[in-house]
């Protein structure tokens, strides 16, 4: 069902159904015309994009977490990247959220980043055991996308390494009670379609 609100074109397509169906009946069985008969597709068609600009899905919000982080690194701005990172936050590299935030500090001290160019791979919404959900479980999700990383002429990497980089991530989150999602755990998974993980980034020269 959460698919009505993610696209419009589920109802659109209903409503240009209902459309042709109300021309048949009042071709066939004029007798029993009615001019509300054209509000049917019409409401439909409103209902369509209606669903879609007031409900906000839990793949739309994901997508915003994901924004955020993007363009906060863009900005070097490691507070709105503190913002999206839940409490627990931990990966293979950073045992706490303390630990990434010193990493973001450190590295977004100076200008780095010109532009992110994001391409999402895929996100899937499930609870950790992959099972159904419990009323007391919070729901989590599973985001991979590659990140085109365009860097400032000031940095350091531009003028000694490279212009640019392809980064390819995998982020967890979970939903909060409130209704939000938070980064749990970040991986780096490619650096320009090689395989690498955040040893390897961290111990890198640039």
């Amino acid at each position: 069902m959460s698919v009505i609100f993610e696209q419009p074109w589920p109802l659109l397509i209903t409503a240009a159904t209902v459309f042709l169906l109300v021309l048949i009946l009042r071709s066939i069985l004029p007798e029993k015309r009615h001019w509300w008969q054209w509000l049917l597709p019409l409401l439909l068609a409103a209902a369509a994009f209606g669903l879609d600009f007031l409900v906000e899905t839990d793949l739309e919000k994901i997508n915003a977490v994901i924004d955020i982080g993007i363009k906060a690194v863009e900005e070097e701005n490691p507070d709105a990247i503190e913002a999206i990172i839940a409490d627990n936050y931990s990966d293979s590299f950073h045992k706490s959220k303390n630990e990434l935030m010193y990493h973001c500090r450190v590295k977004l001290a100076e200008p780095l980043i010109e532009k992110n160019i994001k391409r999402i791979q895929s996100i899937e919404v499930s609870s950790r055991s992959g099972e159904a959900l419990r009323g007391d479980e919070s729901p989590n999700a599973t985001a991979v996308f590659t990140v085109r990383m365009l860097f400032d002429k000031r940095s350091y990497v531009y003028e000694s390494f490279k212009q640019q980089l392809h980064v390819k991530a995998e982020l967890d989150l979970q939903k909060q009670p409130d209704g939000t999602w938070l980064i749990t755990r970040t991986e780096i998974l490619e650096l320009d379609l090689r395989p690498v993980n955040w040893k390897d980034v961290t111990q890198a020269n640039w």
